[in-house]
């Protein structure tokens, strides 16, 4: 079994005010996890999970999928927009913290995967609960998507599912 990557990372929250804050975000990849699925944990405990395509995409183009929406922000910067019920939170990021992150990822999965072919999954939103925020690099997160999400084919941005609450 291939070791979990975690990666802890600086983000800058994007507000309505003047200013922006740097918050702490982990960056997650289980490579047994089939589906290539990326987590990123907020320091509420909001853990999002979505296609590792999303953001390796999101770093040459814009591209939305469902509740999560990213961008290239000039050459140094990603923006990742999250929206749920409690409303919209918007994150960036240095290109080059995710362009590392990402290469980890790939070099811990296989060549030749059964998911290869598999359409991207929708992005969820779960809230870790305290045991899971201390145990997390030993125990995967669960992660719940809304079973009413419909992937649309063809069209010019990528839709998806809206995330799930935990």
């Amino acid at each position: 079994m291939s070791p979990v990557i975690e990666v802890h990372a600086r983000a800058r929250l994007i507000t309505d005010g003047p200013l922006t804050r740097p918050v702490p975000v982990d960056l997650r990849y289980d490579p047994a996890d089939e589906r290539r699925t990326v987590h990123i944990g907020l320091p509420d405990g909001t853990d999002w999970a979505f296609g590792r395509d999303l953001l390796e995409r999101g770093l040459r183009t814009p591209i939305e999928r469902g509740a999560v929406r990213v961008w290239p922000c000039g050459r140094t910067q990603l923006i990742v927009e999250l929206h749920s019920t409690d409303g919209v939170e918007v994150f960036q990021f240095e290109i080059r913290t995710l362009i590392r992150f990402l290469a980890r990822t790939r070099t811990q999965t296989p060549a030749a995967s059964p998911d290869a072919d598999r359409t991207p999954q929708p992005p969820s939103r779960t809230t870790r609960t305290e045991t899971s925020r201390t145990a997390r690099t030993d125990t995967p997160h669960t992660v719940r998507p809304d079973e009413s999400a419909q992937q649309e084919e063809g069209a010019p941005q990528e839709k998806g599912a809206q995330p799930a609450h935990g």
